[in-house]
Order: C-alpha cells, then structure tokens, then sequence
C-alpha cells in the first residue's frame, strides 16, 4: 500500500495471557494487575503492549517514530480484541527520506475507546 494524506489503516488484535507473560518478561513490568489475574479470570494488558498496535505502521512501512503521544483511556483485558485505525495526517517527501505525521484510535469489540493518540517520522 502506497501510504497517502487522509489514509486510513486499520488492522485489529485478540491480546491472550502469553502475550502479556512475554511482555511482562521483556519490559519487567510485574504490577500485580498483569500477574494475578481478575475476578473473571483476566488480566490487564500492560499499556505499552497495547501501545503497540498503532506502532505496527511502524513495522509495515519502515517509519523512523521521532514522537509517539498516547493517552490510555481504559484498561484492555486477555480475550479482548482491540481494532486500531491509524489514519495518516501528513506524508511529505523530500531528497531521501519521507515525513509521516499519523493520529489513531483503537476500540476494543464493544466499540469503547481505549487508546488514542499521535506519532510522528520518517519513512527511509
């Protein structure tokens, strides 16, 4: 995909235990919340791990992240699954690199609102 101002991405994720096992062990971030899980058998996602649903433009399109602003809006839980949509506010080009500015939101599949934010780079 060829990215374009006024773009919109959208891609979606189904988060499980293992996933925040391993990312408790990367990050080493062991609050309690993502160790023990709740009531209903859950655990929290860490925020970061959620985080990393917008930065997979990242990852598709070879962005260089200069700026990433996020603002956690509710927790997001083992089994939800989390419909991100990037949409692609500024993409300039010049001699050998391309800027991209970016906003997104992600919903979990209740259509709540648990992620927003911005980032911003270079495609090299």
């Amino acid at each position: 995909m060829s990215l374009r101002v006024g773009n919109i991405i959208r891609f979606e994720r189904t988060f499980t235990a293992e996933d925040v096992e391993l990312f408790t062990k990367i990050s080493r971030d062991e609050g309690s919340h993502h160790v023990t899980p709740d009531e209903q058998g859950r655990l929290v996602i860490q925020g970061l791990l959620t985080a990393t649903l917008p930065t997979k433009i990242g990852g598709d399109h070879n962005v260089l992240a200069r700026t990433m602003n996020f603002e956690f809006l509710r927790p997001v839980f083992t089994g939800d699954t989390i419909i991100c949509e990037v949409t692609i506010d500024q993409f300039e080009k010049s001699d050998n690199k391309t800027r991209i500015d970016a906003s997104f939101l992600c919903k979990n599949q209740h259509e709540k609102k648990v992620l927003k934010g911005d980032f911003s780079g270079v495609i090299l």
